[in-house]
């Protein structure tokens, strides 16, 4: 009788409890305070294109790093039977699809961003030959952009046909690009526009040739760097090989599932990927430092 009193005033209080909080702060549901916020799907987009995997369907990737991360599991649990050696090889695989797709969105950047010259060249024989604006050679170039930078161009036009501000279209372009190539692009176009003059040939061929420079500069690291990274990948080899070579040495199974083995190949794994992640930040290209952002 007690019981049933009590939750009776529970169920009363709570009752005055959602009415208030509806009628004093609009509150909705029969949660005790206002519902979470929900990422819509523009905002998981821009979500992912901030790390790189804009250009990828999240449930496909999810799905990889699932099934990667199963398989991972299973490998570490057949070679050293246990599970915290299989735990850590699978979070590892399972982070194969994101940097696999990382690497893809960053060539596809890189490779737009080689068409620079070009496009700059492309832009100053419109306005200088045959008579075109700077806005309108800009999108016109823009259009025939390469697939890293032609939506960023739309939508910088797109803003040149509501407002006709140019300024206003060049920060369009800038916040979607977000990139020091675009950002130094954009500056000495508007700055081209507002000064006008026979100069404005003279500017944008220089550009093109110090765009142009650069990039060879970045060409011969990576060029350099790629005997390097194909010994990267020895940290994984060799140590996978070892430890499979281990499994036809005297005991070796039975040697990886006692308690010290276990503690000693997670261990082991620990550091083989630290090393590997290590590898990985030292040959990391540094990345150009925004002068306009």
């Amino acid at each position: 009788m007690i019981a049933g009193i009590l939750i009776l005033a529970l169920l009363g209080g709570y009752g005055v409890h959602l009415v208030y909080s509806s009628a004093v702060y609009g509150w909705s549901g029969v949660q005790p305070g206002p519902e979470a916020p929900k990422l819509k799907q523009d905002q998981v987009g821009r979500l992912l294109s901030s790390l790189g995997l804009g250009d990828f369907d999240p449930r496909a990737l999810l799905a990889a790093v699932f099934v990667l991360a199963l398989l991972g599991f299973a490998f570490g649990t057949l070679l050293f039977g246990g599970f915290a050696p299989a735990l850590i090889i699978a979070l590892f695989a399972a982070t194969a699809p994101v940097g696999v797709a990382r690497m893809r969105h960053e060539r596809l950047i890189a490779h737009a961003h080689r068409s620079w010259p070009a496009l700059i060249e492309e832009i100053r024989l419109l306005t200088g030959t045959l008579g075109r604006s700077i806005p309108q050679a800009t999108f016109e170039v823009g259009a025939r952009a390469p697939d890293g930078l032609r939506p960023a161009f739309a939508d910088a036009h797109r803003e040149w046909l509501i407002s006709t501000d140019f300024g206003r279209s060049l920060e369009v372009l800038k916040s979607r690009l977000a990139h020091n190539t675009a950002d130094i692009v954009a500056e000495t176009l508007m700055t081209a526009h507002e000064l006008g003059g026979g100069e404005v040939g003279n500017r944008l061929a220089a550009l093109a040739q110090d765009r142009m420079t650069d990039q060879q500069h970045r060409r011969d690291a990576v060029a350099r760097q790629a005997g390097v990274k194909f010994a990267r990948w020895f940290t994984l080899i060799v140590p996978i090989g070892m430890a499979m070579t281990g499994l036809t040495i005297g005991n070796g199974r039975e040697a990886y599932a006692t308690p010290v083995g276990q503690l000693l190949v997670a261990s082991a794994l620990m550091m083989v990927i630290g090393c590997w992640l290590w590898a990985g930040i030292i040959m990391r290209m540094p990345s150009e430092e925004r002068v306009f952002p």
